[in-house]
């Protein structure tokens, strides 16, 4: 299996993932996947609470895959070793959880997915530059450039597509829905995932961010995932 869900908050909104809340993972194993659509967040402190709950994700039945969001320890996450995974570059986290790095391909299970995660924070204002916000929250020139050479390598064609953020017209369009004109502006990310959205042969496309579950009325592949875990595969 492949399921994939949104943001956890470190162990903010993490309670989705209990055995009550998600009840299939009591049919998973280790070669099964878990994919969390950005806002991991227990690469924060690397303090007691990070490690207590990065040690009871790794009891779970399962591996768990996360894209990285803007609420990230950017400085922590990105010392941690780079390995080859399934096709594509990783962060190994814990001894059955790993950070898909931007602008990789994995096969999981026989299908593609392509990750690129980042966001930019809309509460920036109220954050501090190196301990609540890093500048590495959206991706590098190299990122960018690394992300199109998956892309072309592959034909531009993956099954699936892991963000964080949305596409520019689609996140207006969630932004619209959720009466926040305004606080989620255009990008270079978003501009680019549309750019990728208009060239992509993909089957579907899951992000989190915005805090809520709908689908796109732009384009019904793309899904908002908060509390919502949909099986993939």
């Amino acid at each position: 299996m492949v399921l994939v869900t949104g943001d956890i908050h470190g162990c903010a909104d993490i309670a989705k993932l209990t055995a009550k809340a998600n009840p299939i993972q009591k049919e998973m194993t280790k070669a099964d996947f878990l994919i969390i659509a950005g806002d991991f967040g227990l690469v924060w402190n690397n303090d007691a609470e990070d490690i207590w709950w990065r040690d009871w994700l790794d009891k779970k039945p399962y591996t768990t895959l996360f894209v990285d969001g803007n609420h990230e320890n950017f400085d922590l996450l990105y010392d941690y070793d780079v390995i080859d995974f399934h096709g594509g570059k990783a962060h190994r986290i814990g001894k059955s959880i790993y950070h898909l790095m931007r602008g990789e391909m994995f096969e999981l299970q026989d299908k593609l997915f392509f990750t690129m995660g980042g966001a930019e924070s809309h509460d920036k204002e109220f954050r501090t530059l190196g301990s609540s916000i890093w500048t590495q929250e959206l991706p590098s020139d190299e990122e960018y450039v690394h992300a199109v050479e998956t892309l072309e390598k592959y034909g531009w064609r993956t099954d699936f597509v892991i963000t964080h953020c949305a596409p520019t017209p689609i996140q207006a369009e969630i932004a619209g829905i959720l009466g926040l004109e305004g606080e989620y502006p255009a990008n270079r990310l978003t501009d680019f995932l549309q750019q990728i959205h208009e060239r992509l042969d993909f089957q579907g496309w899951f992000h989190g961010h915005y805090h809520t579950d709908l689908t796109s009325s732009i384009d019904p592949r793309v899904n908002l995932l908060f509390n919502n875990i949909l099986q993939l595969v």
